[in-house]
């Protein structure tokens, strides 16, 4: 029985090799599209000083710091998202890089949220931006890269859709409606909450600026054509890499992080049984306020985490079967298996050969039946299993897949493992 006192904390997770292999799935995808579009890899501290989240989330997201005090009575957060570290570094060397910069992260993260289905307190983001550019085009390809994202995992039109809107049209709502700016954000909290707040809650809270809930409803359903000019560019730009069937304008959508700007995004499975699953936006004027004013630089970006696309790719069954094949056990290119043990050495000095030359190599560590090596050389998922007797140099390749076995000579076992 296991002792409750080493457990892992609520929302924390152990990730044992199979987990794992799961994590390192979605890490693989995700490098495999940000390369293909010509992105590259950063990386930031997993604590940074408190201030810095401060200065620039808003929201919800200071509530939700693992904050604390370091020896040196530092006030410093646990990373909660990435955003703010990349306007950092981005600020403090922004004349080191061409631009625009298309840079994307992969890495842990940490909100004391409560945990419940697809939300950990410790999780996975994997993160892309572009800085230095302000045009629709760095929207879109964003866009279209988190389109291939889901598309890379074998989701369908059919499985997931991306929600746009503009925080642009809220901003012009709010003013012909005599809503104080400054009481825009709490404003745009309250439509953001709009979809998981009861009614009678969200009603209350609009009619402190003087709309009601049935008007905001409204709107989201039936919005003015060409109210956002972005959007219908960005839309014509998807249309052209065939992807503007994936989104669908939805001004529901306002995200809560205070720095977004103008377009924003959020993606969900058609089904809406998940939170988001990745989401994103527009954030012109991060970096001029981490640099008070100094430093001006639009950009863009988003966010994919790894707790609510693994429920995802267990519901589709198509994913879930890519998921499945790529995971199928392979540690191994070629088990050793040792028919007479005072052949040891022999197939040590073989395996180091071998694992030089790049080969993925098991070998016994101690004695055991031949037929127990084999299943081992199955389960592991070996590709073929190399039997080591008494008559070496002479080997038996047994192809496991198959089951067809071949005397052949370390030469040609060499030849056949490591082609020239």
């Amino acid at each position: 029985m296991s002792d409750a006192r080493y457990q892992p904390l609520p929302g924390f997770r152990d990730l044992a090799p199979q987990e794992y292999a799961l994590r390192t799935y979605l890490y693989s995808a995700w490098r495999e599209v940000a390369h293909r579009y010509g992105f590259v890899e950063w990386e930031a501290p997993m604590v940074e000083p408190t201030e810095l989240y401060l200065k620039k989330s808003g929201g919800e997201l200071p509530a939700q710091l693992f904050r604390f005090k370091d020896q040196g009575d530092r006030d410093i957060s646990l990373r909660p998202e990435l955003t703010a570290s990349l306007g950092r570094i981005v600020s403090t060397r922004s004349l080191d890089y061409n631009k625009p910069l298309k840079w994307y992260e992969i890495g842990p993260c940490f909100r004391y949220e409560k945990p419940q289905k697809g939300r950990q307190r410790e999780f996975v983001q994997f993160n892309v931006d572009i800085l230095g550019e302000a045009g629709e085009g760095a929207d879109a390809e964003l866009l279209a890269l988190a389109i291939d994202c889901m598309r890379k995992l074998g989701f369908k039109e059919t499985d997931f859709l991306v929600r746009v809107s503009d925080r642009e049209v809220w901003l012009q709502y709010a003013q012909q409606h005599g809503i104080p700016e400054e009481r825009t954000q709490d404003f745009l909290a309250v439509i953001d909450k709009l979809e998981r707040d009861r009614p009678e809650v969200s009603e209350e809270k609009l009619a402190i600026f003087g709309v009601t809930r049935e008007q905001i409803l409204e709107f989201i359903a039936h919005p003015p054509v060409g109210v956002s000019p972005r959007y219908d560019a960005v839309l014509e730009e998807l249309k052209a890499r065939g992807l503007a069937d994936y989104v669908k304008m939805d001004l529901g959508v306002v995200r809560g992080l205070a720095y977004y700007t103008g377009l924003v995004f959020e993606i969900f499975d058609q089904a809406h049984s998940l939170r988001a699953i990745a989401g994103g936006g527009r954030y012109d004027r991060l970096i001029s306020t981490l640099t008070d004013g100094s430093i001006h630089m639009p950009a863009t970006g988003f966010a994919m985490g790894d707790a609510v696309i693994a429920h995802l790719i267990e519901a589709c069954p198509e994913a879930r079967a890519l998921k499945d094949a790529a995971l199928q056990p392979n540690t191994c290119d070629i088990c050793l298996v040792l028919a007479a043990p005072e052949m040891r050495a022999s197939m040590l000095s073989l395996a180091a050969t071998l694992r030089d030359a790049g080969v993925r190599v098991d070998v016994p560590l101690s004695w055991s039946k031949l037929t127990k090596q084999l299943r081992h050389a199955e389960r592991c998922g070996a590709t073929y299993a190399a039997v080591i007797g008494a008559e070496y140099p002479s080997i038996e390749l047994k192809c496991m897949a198959t089951h067809e076995s071949r005397r052949m000579t370390l030469e040609e076992l060499i030849c056949e493992l490591i082609p020239h």
